[in-house]
Protein backbone atom coordinates (compact mmCIF):
# COMPACT_ATOMS: atom_id res chain seq x y z
CA UNK A 1 0.00 0.00 0.00
CA UNK A 2 1.34 3.47 -0.89
CA UNK A 3 2.00 6.08 1.76
CA UNK A 4 -0.93 8.24 0.58
CA UNK A 5 -3.39 5.36 0.36
CA UNK A 6 -2.38 4.24 3.85
CA UNK A 7 -2.98 7.78 5.12
CA UNK A 8 -6.37 7.87 3.39
CA UNK A 9 -7.31 4.56 4.98
CA UNK A 10 -6.09 5.77 8.38
CA UNK A 11 -8.24 8.90 8.15
CA UNK A 12 -11.27 6.83 7.13
CA UNK A 13 -11.01 4.25 9.90
CA UNK A 14 -9.93 6.62 12.68
CA UNK A 15 -6.32 5.49 13.04
CA UNK A 16 -5.37 9.04 12.07
CA UNK A 17 -7.21 11.83 13.90
CA UNK A 18 -7.46 15.38 12.54
CA UNK A 19 -7.22 18.00 15.30
CA UNK A 20 -8.13 21.60 14.48
CA UNK A 21 -5.61 24.00 16.00
CA UNK A 22 -7.49 27.04 14.67
CA UNK A 23 -9.44 29.49 16.80
CA UNK A 24 -12.86 30.45 15.33
CA UNK A 25 -12.62 33.75 13.43
CA UNK A 26 -15.26 36.39 14.11
CA UNK A 27 -15.69 40.00 15.18
CA UNK A 28 -15.15 38.75 18.75
CA UNK A 29 -11.69 37.31 18.02
CA UNK A 30 -9.08 39.04 20.23
CA UNK A 31 -6.62 41.25 18.37
CA UNK A 32 -3.31 42.85 19.24
CA UNK A 33 -3.47 46.38 20.68
CA UNK A 34 -0.37 48.53 20.21
CA UNK A 35 0.02 51.78 22.18
CA UNK A 36 0.18 55.20 20.45
CA UNK A 37 1.69 56.33 18.17
CA UNK A 38 1.69 52.90 16.48
CA UNK A 39 -1.06 51.92 14.04
CA UNK A 40 -3.25 48.93 14.86
CA UNK A 41 -4.73 46.18 12.75
CA UNK A 42 -8.46 46.10 12.14
CA UNK A 43 -10.53 43.29 13.56
CA UNK A 44 -12.37 40.71 11.48
CA UNK A 45 -15.79 41.61 10.09
CA UNK A 46 -18.39 40.28 7.67
CA UNK A 47 -20.38 42.51 5.33
CA UNK A 48 -23.41 40.74 3.92
CA UNK A 49 -23.83 40.83 0.13
CA UNK A 50 -27.03 38.80 -0.13
CA UNK A 51 -28.95 36.32 1.98
CA UNK A 52 -31.47 34.46 -0.22
CA UNK A 53 -33.22 37.78 -0.87
CA UNK A 54 -33.68 40.46 -3.54
CA UNK A 55 -29.92 40.94 -3.74
CA UNK A 56 -29.43 37.26 -4.59
CA UNK A 57 -32.46 34.98 -4.27
CA UNK A 58 -30.61 31.65 -4.30
CA UNK A 59 -27.38 32.45 -2.52
CA UNK A 60 -25.87 33.77 0.68
CA UNK A 61 -22.43 35.38 0.70
CA UNK A 62 -20.36 38.08 2.37
CA UNK A 63 -17.45 40.39 1.93
CA UNK A 64 -14.81 40.00 4.62
CA UNK A 65 -12.30 42.46 6.01
CA UNK A 66 -9.50 41.89 8.49
CA UNK A 67 -5.86 42.52 9.13
CA UNK A 68 -3.37 39.90 8.01
CA UNK A 69 -2.44 39.19 11.63
CA UNK A 70 -5.86 38.53 13.13
CA UNK A 71 -6.88 35.30 14.83
CA UNK A 72 -4.91 32.15 14.19
CA UNK A 73 -2.39 33.39 11.67
CA UNK A 74 0.91 32.82 9.90
CA UNK A 75 3.87 35.22 10.11
CA UNK A 76 6.03 35.35 6.98
CA UNK A 77 9.65 36.59 7.14
CA UNK A 78 8.81 39.90 5.43
CA UNK A 79 6.57 40.78 8.39
CA UNK A 80 9.61 42.05 10.34
CA UNK A 81 12.29 44.56 9.45
CA UNK A 82 14.98 41.90 9.91
CA UNK A 83 13.27 39.81 7.23
CA UNK A 84 12.31 42.64 4.91
CA UNK A 85 14.20 41.00 2.01
CA UNK A 86 12.69 37.60 2.77
CA UNK A 87 9.62 35.76 1.54
CA UNK A 88 6.12 37.19 1.60
CA UNK A 89 3.33 34.79 2.50
CA UNK A 90 2.55 33.97 -1.16
CA UNK A 91 6.15 32.91 -1.71
CA UNK A 92 6.41 30.39 1.13
CA UNK A 93 7.13 26.98 -0.48
CA UNK A 94 4.12 24.67 -0.05
CA UNK A 95 6.42 21.91 1.15
CA UNK A 96 7.23 24.05 4.20
CA UNK A 97 3.55 24.32 5.14
CA UNK A 98 3.45 20.65 6.13
CA UNK A 99 5.83 19.20 8.68
CA UNK A 100 6.32 17.37 11.97
CA UNK A 101 5.39 19.18 15.16
CA UNK A 102 6.34 18.74 18.79
CA UNK A 103 4.83 20.34 21.89
CA UNK A 104 6.55 21.77 24.93
CA UNK A 105 3.99 22.18 27.70
CA UNK A 106 4.51 24.92 30.28
CA UNK A 107 0.83 25.59 30.97
CA UNK A 108 1.24 25.02 34.71
CA UNK A 109 4.08 27.54 34.92
CA UNK A 110 2.15 30.09 32.84
CA UNK A 111 -0.93 29.70 35.03
CA UNK A 112 1.06 30.88 38.03
CA UNK A 113 3.19 33.40 36.14
CA UNK A 114 1.66 35.09 33.07
CA UNK A 115 5.06 36.66 32.28
CA UNK A 116 6.70 33.22 32.04
CA UNK A 117 9.54 33.06 29.51
CA UNK A 118 10.57 29.81 27.88
CA UNK A 119 14.35 29.38 28.17
CA UNK A 120 17.02 27.49 26.23
CA UNK A 121 17.43 25.14 29.19
CA UNK A 122 13.71 24.26 29.02
CA UNK A 123 14.09 23.12 25.43
CA UNK A 124 17.34 21.30 26.20
CA UNK A 125 15.61 19.48 29.08
CA UNK A 126 12.73 18.64 26.74
CA UNK A 127 15.14 17.18 24.17
CA UNK A 128 16.84 15.02 26.76
CA UNK A 129 13.44 13.54 27.62
CA UNK A 130 11.88 13.37 24.15
CA UNK A 131 14.62 13.44 21.53
CA UNK A 132 15.78 16.15 19.12
CA UNK A 133 13.54 18.82 17.65
CA UNK A 134 12.25 17.84 14.20
CA UNK A 135 14.26 18.98 11.20
CA UNK A 136 12.09 21.26 9.06
CA UNK A 137 9.27 21.01 11.58
CA UNK A 138 7.60 23.10 14.27
CA UNK A 139 8.08 23.69 17.97
CA UNK A 140 4.69 24.49 19.55
CA UNK A 141 4.61 26.20 22.94
CA UNK A 142 1.62 25.22 25.06
CA UNK A 143 0.91 27.93 27.63
CA UNK A 144 -2.79 27.21 28.26
CA UNK A 145 -3.55 30.68 26.92
CA UNK A 146 -6.16 29.41 24.45
CA UNK A 147 -8.54 29.07 27.41
CA UNK A 148 -8.69 32.88 27.46
CA UNK A 149 -9.39 33.34 23.73
CA UNK A 150 -13.11 34.07 24.23
CA UNK A 151 -12.30 37.25 26.18
CA UNK A 152 -10.20 40.08 24.69
CA UNK A 153 -9.33 41.52 28.11
CA UNK A 154 -8.19 38.23 29.64
CA UNK A 155 -6.41 37.23 26.45
CA UNK A 156 -4.29 40.40 26.25
CA UNK A 157 -4.02 40.56 30.07
CA UNK A 158 -2.91 44.19 30.10
CA UNK A 159 -2.66 46.74 32.89
CA UNK A 160 -0.94 50.09 33.32
CA UNK A 161 2.45 48.44 32.82
CA UNK A 162 1.49 46.75 29.55
CA UNK A 163 0.46 43.28 28.44
CA UNK A 164 1.40 40.25 30.52
CA UNK A 165 1.47 37.10 28.38
CA UNK A 166 4.00 34.26 28.12
CA UNK A 167 6.75 34.12 25.51
CA UNK A 168 10.39 33.28 24.96
CA UNK A 169 13.62 34.70 26.29
CA UNK A 170 15.97 36.64 24.04
CA UNK A 171 18.48 33.80 24.25
CA UNK A 172 15.94 31.17 23.21
CA UNK A 173 14.67 33.29 20.31
CA UNK A 174 18.23 33.56 19.00
CA UNK A 175 18.82 29.84 19.55
CA UNK A 176 15.63 28.86 17.70
CA UNK A 177 16.63 31.10 14.80
CA UNK A 178 20.26 30.10 14.46
CA UNK A 179 20.73 26.64 15.96
CA UNK A 180 17.42 24.76 16.15
CA UNK A 181 16.49 22.61 13.11
CA UNK A 182 12.84 23.71 13.18
CA UNK A 183 11.40 25.94 10.49
CA UNK A 184 8.83 27.61 12.72
CA UNK A 185 7.53 28.35 16.20
CA UNK A 186 3.87 28.32 17.23
CA UNK A 187 2.07 29.77 20.26
CA UNK A 188 -1.41 30.16 21.76
CA UNK A 189 -0.96 33.86 22.54
CA UNK A 190 -1.65 36.90 20.34
CA UNK A 191 1.93 36.95 19.05
CA UNK A 192 5.04 34.79 19.16
CA UNK A 193 6.68 37.21 21.60
CA UNK A 194 5.88 37.79 25.25
CA UNK A 195 3.62 40.66 26.21
CA UNK A 196 6.59 42.43 27.81
CA UNK A 197 8.89 41.88 24.80
CA UNK A 198 8.75 45.52 23.75
CA UNK A 199 11.20 46.13 26.59
CA UNK A 200 13.65 43.36 25.64
CA UNK A 201 16.94 43.89 23.80
CA UNK A 202 16.28 43.55 20.96
CA UNK A 203 12.60 44.33 21.22
CA UNK A 204 10.33 41.47 20.14
CA UNK A 205 13.24 39.01 19.79
CA UNK A 206 11.17 36.10 18.49
CA UNK A 207 10.00 38.20 15.54
CA UNK A 208 13.41 39.75 15.09
CA UNK A 209 15.52 36.60 15.14
CA UNK A 210 13.21 33.95 13.66
CA UNK A 211 11.76 36.00 10.83
CA UNK A 212 15.18 37.45 10.15
CA UNK A 213 16.46 33.89 9.74
CA UNK A 214 13.76 33.11 7.18
CA UNK A 215 11.69 31.05 9.61
CA UNK A 216 7.95 31.32 10.37
CA UNK A 217 5.53 31.98 13.20
CA UNK A 218 2.06 30.68 14.03
CA UNK A 219 -0.03 32.47 16.63
CA UNK A 220 -3.32 32.12 18.50
CA UNK A 221 -3.32 28.36 18.15
CA UNK A 222 -5.92 26.29 19.95
CA UNK A 223 -6.15 22.73 21.26
CA UNK A 224 -2.43 22.15 21.74
CA UNK A 225 -3.43 20.20 24.84
CA UNK A 226 -4.92 17.54 22.54
CA UNK A 227 -1.61 16.87 20.79
CA UNK A 228 0.99 14.31 21.80
CA UNK A 229 4.38 15.62 22.88
CA UNK A 230 5.88 14.23 19.66
CA UNK A 231 4.55 12.57 16.54
CA UNK A 232 2.01 15.04 15.14
CA UNK A 233 2.03 16.25 11.55
CA UNK A 234 1.15 19.94 11.22
CA UNK A 235 -0.56 21.50 8.20
CA UNK A 236 -0.59 25.32 8.08
CA UNK A 237 -2.68 26.86 5.29
CA UNK A 238 -2.37 30.66 5.02
CA UNK A 239 -3.84 32.54 2.07
CA UNK A 240 -1.18 33.20 -0.61
CA UNK A 241 -1.53 36.99 -0.42
CA UNK A 242 0.83 38.63 -2.88
CA UNK A 243 3.13 40.97 -0.92
CA UNK A 244 1.37 39.80 2.24
CA UNK A 245 3.26 39.87 5.52
CA UNK A 246 1.09 37.09 6.86
CA UNK A 247 -2.40 35.67 6.73
CA UNK A 248 -5.16 34.17 8.83
CA UNK A 249 -4.63 30.42 8.55
CA UNK A 250 -6.40 27.13 9.06
CA UNK A 251 -3.98 25.00 11.04
CA UNK A 252 -4.56 21.26 11.40
CA UNK A 253 -2.66 18.45 13.06
CA UNK A 254 -2.73 14.79 12.06
CA UNK A 255 -2.22 12.44 14.99
CA UNK A 256 -1.86 8.67 14.92
CA UNK A 257 -4.30 6.93 17.27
Amino acid sequence: MSVLSDLTAGLADGRVEVIDLTAPLSDRTPILQLPPPFANTQSFSLQEISNYDDRGPAWYWNNISAGEHVGTHFDAPVHWVTGRDGLDVSQVPPRQLIGPAVVIDKSAECASNPDFLLQVRDVEDWQRANGPLPHGGWLLFRSGWDSRAHDQSRFLNANETGSHTPGVSVELAQWLANEAPVIGFGVETVGTDAGAAHGFEPAFPCHSFLLGAGKYGLTQLANLGKLPTTGALLIAAPLPIVRGSGSPARVLALVSR
